[in-house]
């Protein structure tokens, strides 16, 4: 006769295994830290935005955000690290405008957005800001455009990267304002500014969010804001739309990612809480004094954005000749 005690012993020594990883699996999200990718260098407005968004978050969703930087090639490295990893929302990416114009300047890319992404929100919208090196003998847009015209291609401008979203409208605004400038490139907006501040190159056109503590202290000089209407975060500088280019409005789109197939209560809960972070009084302000404008808009809408958004670079790179990589 079999042992009645040996017996469930025997049973539960099977099973055990089992029903450990069973109630693990089904453990509730999240239930271990967060990665935030950033594609981007550290130091420019997408590091500055990830870090501002992360310890807010942590609070907010019980576990501890890491910021990773991983730049390289225009954001592509990063995006594909981000969007490669499992979808199972412990992989997030903090995007820019380079998740629609990266699309529009490169043939081929590793990832597909529409294949391989899940949007969770746009975060913030921030306009961009026009500045100069203090030795450079301009103050307002229309005194820039006049001594470029007669300093066709001396004049450079720090550019973040080859096809970001700063690259793209600061070549806008010289073909709009008929004028030559030789881009400098820089593996990120933290080494543009560097480089910037220290007079190594003349004119920069970046997020305001880097750009204000500089303008503040007097290390650069702001001539304009890229938006329609004046930033309430810097009422006193002009737009480039009133200093002659009318319409002129572009600016920078910051947002959260993650992988295709992330489940949809995984999404539900983080887009919960990535909306009451930026909705909260304290980033609201956080945000507002660097020039953003808070969103948190819904996976649809952000989706809806990234489609559009690259319809139209894909249209203004064509238009304007910009060799496709």
């Amino acid at each position: 006769m079999i042992n009645r005690h040996r017996f469930i012993t025997t049973v539960i020594a099977l099973i055990a295994p089992g029903v450990y990883h069973a109630v693990h699996a089904q453990a509730p999200y999240p239930s271990k830290p967060i990665r935030m990718i950033v594609p981007l260098a550290a130091g420019g407005p997408s590091d500055t935005t990830a870090r501002i968004l992360a310890p807010k978050l942590s609070e907010m969703i019980g576990q501890n955000v890491i910021v990773d930087n991983r730049p390289g090639a225009s954001g592509i490295i990063g995006t594909e690290i981000g969007l490669k990893s499992p979808p199972d929302g412990y992989t997030l990416l903090l995007v820019s405008n380079t998740i629609s114009l990266n699309p529009a300047i490169f043939r081929k890319l590793p990832y597909d957005n529409e294949r391989d992404m899940t949007p969770v929100s746009l975060l913030a919208a921030t306009p961009y800001a026009l500045n100069v090196h203090p030795s450079l003998p301009v103050k307002t847009v229309k005194e820039l455009v006049a001594l470029a015209k007669i300093r066709p291609d001396e004049l450079n401008h720090a550019s973040a990267g080859a096809g970001t979203g700063p690259h793209l409208a600061m070549e806008l605004f010289a073909q709009r304002s008929g004028i030559r400038i030789q881009q400098i490139v820089y593996k990120g907006g933290g080494p543009a500014m560097i480089d910037f501040i220290a007079g190594h190159t003349q004119i920069n056109l970046t997020n305001m969010i880097t750009a204000m503590q500089h303008v503040r202290n007097g290390r650069i000089r702001a001539l304009a804001v890229s938006s329609i209407k004046r930033s309430p975060a810097a009422p006193d500088i002009p737009t480039i739309h009133e200093s002659g280019l009318e319409n002129f409005d572009e600016g920078g789109q910051h947002g959260i990612v993650a992988p295709a197939g992330l489940p949809k209560d995984v999404l539900a809960k983080l887009h919960g809480a990535i909306v009451a972070v930026v909705r909260s009084p304290e980033i609201t302000k956080r945000l507002a004094e660097d020039g953003s404008n808070p969103v948190a808009n819904t996976p649809d809408e952000y989706r809806a954005l990234i489609r559009k958004e690259t319809a139209k670079w894909t249209q203004i790179v064509k238009a304007a000749g910009i060799p496709v990589q």
